[in-house]
């Protein structure tokens, strides 16, 4: 028999085999110089999920796909969800890969990731979807995934991608084990009595301690031992349990073809050539193309010029059928056409809608800026076309007196604002500045009326003002206990009170804190990491509104107030927070002729001053000896002149002096 070359030998070994002899591979590599083709063959058949090679190394032909004979028991639709890099992604690639979804042939790193902004940091930010055939006791199954965000920011999208399941992966990592975002997640999908089967991921890590965070599992969500899947989606180890996992236990969706067109649309993106793209899961009835369907809150009928499956990417076909999940094209124009939640039907057989999603509401607010106001139109025109595929952003324009024109956003949250402005310099080479985040809040004035500020310039005067009410959060951390001191002590400082505080093992805690928004919307995430190595994970939710001893903090130079600074802050820290800023311009702002008086005030009252000295001439350096009266004559007469030019000078604040103290800290 024949041995291989080398070339081919390596060709026909699964990436993954490559990869566990790696460390050994100048012997290893050696001897299959040596190896005939049938113990190669040997190898891979034994590498469990990759049977059937041949079928597997290059994807399915889409055309001989027949959506007609995946009837609703012979679908599943399903959804990946877990706390941030716990391996969705990678997992998500394995699947398809297994199913000839994608070709084995190319290593695929977060294939379902298509943001540069995702491969870059390793996180989901859009929820995407994609459909694999799978072959099950003899018989075709279609299977349905949508790959799910995992940061807390994002869990709006989480949530609206499991209306269109029946049930979930729950992804745990066996290092890390059980996270905040996990449990959030979690209770998204019991809420929605979707079925979850349990996966520990990661189990080759050196570091994993599978018992423990079965423990957890166990304890928190009442999973039992047997029915946990350990797997390793790096490596490939029990993908083929995971796809037998989800025929069997998750169920069929309750769907009939006989019944008129029903169909969820539940999510929605632009594409510049073939405009707004549509993700519907159909509950009942048949989608062809060619069809007039009329979307029920927006009452607009579009006729449908195309439709398919993301297989991965979009794959048309002639029809969608009963309880399958798809895409659809309309000609829309833009994404606002398309309200996720709405119910699609066809003309003059009108259903009952499906209840629909609340829309999602910003939390976080915050200025983005144009570096040279010259380029104020390329920025609107960026934001524009972003906008388009990310709905939740709201944006508003806005004049500030110290950055000229820009735009007042509203974000999910801090990360939502941070992706938002990386994808603006990435996709659209512009240098931007975000000032510092703030928040919503609620102002009751003596006349009854309540009204909304969001910046300190729409601050109403105290004098008019009856109450104040300002956004608060429930917040989740998941945390090693011995980190317990430091970060009460974090949440005391931002005014937090305990709600709860629960041991899931001995190292390890839950501890539940209430914190007012504005307080976690600047360096919360970034201190709470840095006391506890890492190793802590925060989940949060709203938590409606509180009465708050709030107050508007303005910075005075020379008496002069400059709006541009003035922040809106809780009374007990607007001492410590005066004294700051103060410093900071102080430092920035260059010495002029006259003296600066830099200051923090509240209403009349000043909380924080530093002063500037003036550059002075030395009028004395021409007295050589002489009386002393001589000295202290021209002494007073530049010192009269300097009160002078301090009544009439203006303080020219460099450009520069705004950023420093605008731009959001890093």
């Amino acid at each position: 028999m024949s041995s291989l070359s080398f070339g081919r030998q390596i060709h026909q070994i699964p990436y993954y085999i490559i990869q566990l002899l790696y460390p050994y591979k100048k012997r290893a590599f050696k001897r299959f110089y040596k190896i005939s083709q049938s113990a190669i063959l040997l190898i891979i058949a034994h590498s469990g999920h990759y049977k059937k090679k041949s079928a597997k190394e290059t994807s399915m032909d889409p055309q001989k796909i027949k959506l007609k004979q995946f009837t609703p028991d012979k679908i599943r639709n399903f959804s990946i969800i877990a706390h941030i890099d716990h391996g969705k992604s990678t997992l998500a690639d394995r699947l398809l890969e297994v199913t000839g979804t994608i070709s084995t042939r190319h290593k695929h790193t977060q294939f379902l990731d298509k943001l540069q902004v995702e491969k870059e940091r390793g996180i989901t930010v859009k929820a995407q979807s994609a459909s694999m055939i799978y072959e099950y006791n003899g018989e075709e199954y279609l299977l349905n995934l949508i790959d799910t965000p995992g940061h807390v920011d994002f869990s709006y999208e989480v949530s609206r991608s499991l209306y269109a399941c029946q049930g979930a992966l729950l992804l745990v990592d066996a290092a890390q084990g059980v996270q905040a975002q996990t449990m959030a997640n979690f209770y998204l999908a019991f809420d929605q009595d979707l079925t979850i089967v349990p996966i520990l991921n990661k189990i080759d890590l050196p570091n994993a301690d599978v018992e423990r965070v079965g423990h957890e599992m166990d304890k928190l969500f009442d999973f039992k031992k047997e029915e946990l899947i350990e797997a390793s989606a790096k490596m490939g180890i029990g993908i083929t349990e995971i796809l037998n996992a989800v025929v069997e236990r998750i169920p069929a969706p309750q769907s009939d073809r006989e019944e008129p067109l029903k169909a969820l649309l539940f999510d929605s993106w632009f594409d510049i050539y073939k405009g707004v793209i549509c993700l519907v899961a159909l509950k009942n009835g048949v989608l062809k193309k060619g069809d007039t369907v009329i979307l029920a809150q927006a009452e607009r009928s579009y006729d449908v010029l195309e439709l398919g499956l993301m297989y991965p990417s979009e794959t048309p076909f002639d029809s969608l059928y009963a309880g399958q999940v798809g895409y659809i094209i309309c000609g829309m124009k833009t994404v606002h056409e398309a309200r996720v939640g709405d119910t699609l039907y066809h003309n003059k057989k009108p259903v009952e809608p499906f209840p629909g999603f609340k829309p999602a509401k910003p939390m976080v607010f915050a200025g983005i800026f144009p570096i040279d106001n010259e380029e104020f139109e390329t920025l609107n025109t960026a934001i524009e076309k972003l906008t388009l595929n990310d709905p939740s952003v709201k944006v508003e324009k806005k004049s500030s007196t110290a950055l000229g024109l820009g735009f007042r956003c509203g974000f999910l949250g801090l990360l939502h604002m941070d992706v938002f402005k990386q994808r603006l310099e990435q996709e659209y080479g512009l240098t931007v500045i975000a000032t510092a985040p703030s928040v919503l809040y609620k102002v009751k004035l003596t006349s009854g009326k309540t009204v909304n500020v969001e910046s300190p310039s729409e601050f109403p005067d105290p004098a008019r003002i009856d109450t104040i009410y300002e956004p608060i959060i429930d917040a989740t951390i998941i945390m090693p206990s011995k980190y317990l001191g430091p970060i009460i002590k974090l949440c005391q400082d931002k005014r937090g009170i305990q709600k709860d505080l629960e041991y899931i093992t001995e190292e390890r805690i839950i501890l539940k804190y209430r914190l007012p928004l504005n307080e976690v919307a600047t360096d919360f995430y970034d201190q709470l990491k840095s006391l506890t190595s890492g190793y802590a994970s925060l989940d949060y939710e709203e938590a409606g509104y509180q009465e708050a001893d709030l107050v508007k903090m303005d910075i005075l130079l020379n008496g002069k107030p400059v709006d541009a600074f003035s922040v809106i802050v809780h009374r007990d820290n607007s001492y410590n927070l005066g004294r700051d800023l103060c410093q900071r311009l102080r430092k920035v702002i260059p010495r002029q002729l006259f003296e600066i008086a830099i200051q923090a005030a509240i209403g009349a009252k000043i909380v924080a001053r530093e002063s500037i000295s003036a550059m002075r001439k030395q009028v004395t350096a021409k007295c050589y000896g002489g009386d002393i009266t001589r000295k202290r004559k021209l002494l007073e007469k530049q010192k009269e002149g300097k009160k002078k030019m301090k009544q009439v000078g203006n303080v020219e604040v460099p450009h520069e002096a705004f950023l420093t103290i605008l731009k959001k800290e890093d």
